[in-house]
């Protein structure tokens, strides 16, 4: 009785097992938030207008809720939350950063959906945020989507200066060595 009470006698839901596509060679990347794609160097941060982490494109988001831009892996889960970083089933490292100087909040008005090792679908949810918070405790809601490893890629097009929906928006289109 004391299990049904207290509910523990509900079993832990498990995700289906998500199906990873064939590595071939080219990852079309969706958007992971809802708003504008812009080009990295509108960025207010050196780091990532400069590319000194990557190349890759910045959603200009309206709205808190961040998906997969992939089938993937996930490789990285910041412990504040405001960052997340993939791998592609063609070996494409992926980093979705959230804000700028957004790690200062440690955590607050952000919280994860998956953990590290999670294989995850394009749209499937990943962090939600609060874009109020953001916007008054960080310097922007700016959001880089930087490629970590583009030593593996060949070539990059970006589809930049468009309004983007999540999960469904192609921002990138990656071919891999």
């Amino acid at each position: 009785m004391l299990k049904k009470l207290f509910g523990l006698d509900k079993k832990e839901e498990k995700k289906p097992e998500v199906q990873m596509p064939e590595a071939d060679g080219k990852d079309v990347v969706v958007s992971p938030i809802t708003g504008k794609a812009v080009s990295l160097s509108e960025v207010p941060d050196p780091t990532f207008a400069e590319k000194m982490m990557g190349d890759g494109i910045a959603i200009q988001p309206s709205e808190g809720t961040v998906v997969s831009p992939v089938h993937g892996e996930i490789v990285q889960l910041f412990p504040t939350k405001h960052a997340v970083g993939l791998r592609t089933v063609n070996g494409v490292e992926i980093l979705i950063h959230i804000g700028i100087e957004t790690v200062n909040m440690q955590g607050e008005g952000f919280e994860a959906f998956v953990k590290e090792g999670d294989k995850v679908a394009a749209g499937d949810k990943l962090i939600t945020f609060d874009m109020d918070l953001v916007n008054e405790k960080a310097e922007s809601t700016i959001t880089p989507i930087i490629i970590t490893n583009g030593d593996a890629v060949s070539d990059l097009q970006k589809e930049e200066n468009i309004d983007v929906t999540k999960g469904e928006t192609s921002i990138l289109t990656i071919t891999v060595k």
